[in-house]
Formats: C-alpha cells, structure tokens, sequence
C-alpha cells in the first residue's frame, strides 16, 4: 500500500472514530499508533517513550495553566461582570447600546482568557440578562457574543498561539505581538456592522433611559483600571523584553491573585473552583497536545510532508493558490473540528509547505488563528454556537443567522492580512 493510500485509510478511521463520538485526543493517539504500525511494523513503537518525554517536557507549555489559572481567577472573584459594567459605561455613545458592550468586553476580557469558549461564555452570561429585560434582537446579540468570543484566540495571551509556537519552534512573544493590530481591527469591523445595522434600524437595539445615570467616574475607575493594569503588566513585559511568555504567564497569575483579592470577592470556595476548572482544562488541551507529537512522529517517519510537497509542486500552484487552498481547507475543516484539535492535526502537515512557499512563520500563526476563530462560529459544529445557546437559550436557528454577517466579517479581515501584510508583523518588529 502507497504512503497516501495509508494516509488517506487512517483520515478516514480517524473520522469514524470522530464521528461514533470518541473523545479528539484519543482518536489522534490510536490513528497515529495504528499508522505506526502500518508503517513501520512494531519496531516503529520503540520511539514513543522518547516522544511522549518530549511532548511535555517543554517549558514553553508551562504558559498555558497559568494563563487559564489568570483567568479562572477572574471568572471565579466576579470581575468579569465589573469589567462588563465598565466597558458599558464606555461605549455607551455608540450606536448599538450593549450590543456594542458585549463586542468590547469579548474583547477586554479575551485579552486574559486565551479561550474563545471561556470568553463567549464568561461575557454570554453577564450581557443575557440585561439583554432580553431591554428587548434587543436575538438574533443580533447572539452574533455580537459568538462573534465577539472568538477574539479570545486572537488577542493575546492565546493559547492556540502557544501550541503553534510550540509545534514550529515560532517565538510566542512575537505571535502575541502580531495578534494585536488583527485583533482590535476585527473587534473593529464588528463594532463597526453593530453600528451601522443599529442605524438603519434603531429597533434592534433599544436605548435604556438612565442606565449609566448613576455611575461615577471613581465606581468606572474600580471596574477597568485594575483590570487594564493586569493587561498593561503582562504584555508590557513582553514587549519590552523583560519576560517569556510562561513567566509573563506567571506574573499574570499572581496580579490576577492580588487584583480579584482586593477587588473581587476570592474565598477559599472561590480559589478552590479556579484551581479544579484549572486543572482539567489544562488536562484537556495537554493531553490533546500529546496526541498531536505522536501524530506528528507518525507522519514524519513515513514522510507524508514529502509526498504532499511533491505532489503540490506537480499541480504548479503559485503563492497565492497555495493560499486560497488553505482558507478553504481550514473553512471547511472549521465545520467538523474544534480549534485546538485543527491546528495539532494540520500544522504538522502544512508547516513545513508554508514555509516552502516562503511565507513568514509568524504571518501565517496570525492567519491560521484568524481561521481557526471562524471555524468557532461556521455552522453546524461551530463551538461558540453552542456555548451562546446554552447560556442564552436563543434557538440554533437565531444564533447561526446572527452570526453568518461576522462570519463575513473574517474574511475582510483575511483580505487585509493578505494586502497588508504589516497589520500583523509591524508590533513584532519592535520586540526586544
């Protein structure tokens, strides 16, 4: 059997696999020790001790508990909903009302979550109530929240810039850096079609009289400024120079320690539950990260990459062909699989062809997480979907036709990225 007859079997019992239900990283661990097997019969089996060693012993990796622990801490204090309140006070001029605010706060509080899941159902949560008391259309605040959550991979810190940094031996700093620009000109664009949708028809977000009439600048300072703080010292030191991503990862627990200690309410009842959801959300994208080395040696000890190379250097595809493929690729992909699933899957595979194609490494990362946030809102199987629906209980119906407008929304974006290549590297440049 040709190398990609075997790739092409083992694709499809890992979708059968998927499909009857199994768990992402099971699914990787068994299609790659069975393609091992394949391959190399079961001396190929003697290599896994060293790859499973190799998998977790990586410093880098260390970022992504502490970063989940920041913001468990601040889920779990309450100061998610001071942070929301605060950026309300904020956008209030705006067309839009809290269809607006739930934009900006995805946004704030993405840039302590890395989570797009975390973040819509953080933000979904707090902005629901309000919502449906004022009256607003369903279908628009469900897009402004599975929309707005996705800016949780892309403004950092990000956990799926760490595992592709991790997988490519890409700096993480400079992927965080890069994420910035793309990140506030998509929170941009969608603020942007919240306006002018609210415009042309101001029924869809209904004005509240005196919703901020009371707020006082002192109350507004307690809400944001310890919260922009933590951010301000977490990337700062990063840009600067004066920290990696895992002891930026670190500080950035402690402040969030201190920050929801004075600020928030942070029992012992409140701790414990950060540290347990801690816990097996590390546990989870860890172990996914495992499966993906073992996939990752399976493909390299038969040499797929090869054969792939070769086969799109017989097709002839320029650059830009090469990159279409790959949006389409990863749009249609986005349909079936979680994102953290997507890029330890692909990255192993396309990688090494990217850079063939002379791409910039970092570029790419900022790219492949803008499309890896769309598959997060594409029907049926968009992750964020589900979450909006399960903390807002509007109809699939309602969330899928407020979202398709944003899902448009990323691909202007992808447009610019490809136009303007700076939006993305011009921040890196400046890392020390």
């Amino acid at each position: 059997m040709s190398e990609m007859a075997q790739m092409g079997l083992i694709a499809a019992v890992f979708v059968v696999l998927l499909v009857g239900g199994m768990w992402i990283p099971f699914a990787i661990a068994l299609t790659s020790v069975l393609y091992i097997l394949m391959a190399s019969g079961w001396a190929g089996l003697q290599g896994l001790g060293l790859v499973s060693w190799g998998s977790t012993y990586s410093f880098t990796l260390t970022a992504i508990p502490l970063f989940v622990l920041m913001a468990e801490l601040m889920l779990e204090s309450g100061l998610s909903q001071r942070v929301y309140r605060g950026m309300s006070y904020l956008v209030r001029p705006l067309p839009g009302g809290l269809l607006q605010t739930n934009v900006a706060g995805c946004a704030a509080f993405s840039a302590i979550s890395g989570s797009s899941v975390a973040t819509a159902a953080a933000v979904g949560s707090i902005a629901i109530p309000q919502l449906r008391s004022r009256g607003y259309d369903n279908p628009l605040a469900a897009g402004t929240l599975v929309a707005g959550g996705t800016l949780g991979i892309l403004i950092p810190p990000s956990i799926a810039m760490i595992i592709y940094g991790t997988f490519t031996d890409t700096s993480i700093a400079k992927l965080f850096m890069a994420g910035v620009v793309p990140g506030l000109l998509l929170c941009g664009l969608f603020m942007l079609y919240v306006g002018v949708r609210c415009l042309i028809n101001p029924r869809l977000a209904p004005r509240g009289g005196g919703e901020h009439a009371n707020t006082s600048m002192r109350e507004l300072a307690g809400d944001v400024l310890p919260f922009f703080l933590l951010i301000l010292l977490v990337l700062g030191g990063l840009y600067l120079g004066f920290t990696t991503p895992t002891e930026a990862a670190g500080v950035g627990a402690v402040l969030a320690f201190a920050i929801s200690k004075i600020w928030g309410v942070l029992g012992w009842k409140q701790l414990r539950a950060a540290l347990e959801k801690t816990v097996m959300v590390s546990g989870t994208i860890l172990f996914i990260v495992y499966a993906a080395y073992l996939f990752s040696y399976a493909i390299g000890m038969v040499g797929v990459t090869d054969e792939l190379a070769d086969g799109l250097q017989r097709l002839g595809l320029s650059s830009g062909e090469f990159l279409l493929l790959i949006i389409v690729f990863y749009t249609l992909l986005g349909m079936l699989m979680d994102s953290i699933g997507m890029i330890v899957i692909t990255v192993p595979l396309l990688y090494p062809l990217v850079v063939g194609y002379g791409f910039d490494p970092v570029w790419f990362g900022v790219l492949l997480v803008v499309l890896i946030e769309l598959g997060q809102v594409t029907p049926p199987t968009g992750l964020n979907l589900f979450v909006v629906k399960s903390v807002s209980g509007f109809s699939l119906g309602e969330i899928i036709r407020g979202s398709i407008p944003f899902c448009l929304l990323f691909y202007v974006l992808i447009a610019l990225l490809y136009l303007f290549p700076a939006l993305a590297l011009w921040m890196p440049q400046g890392l020390k």
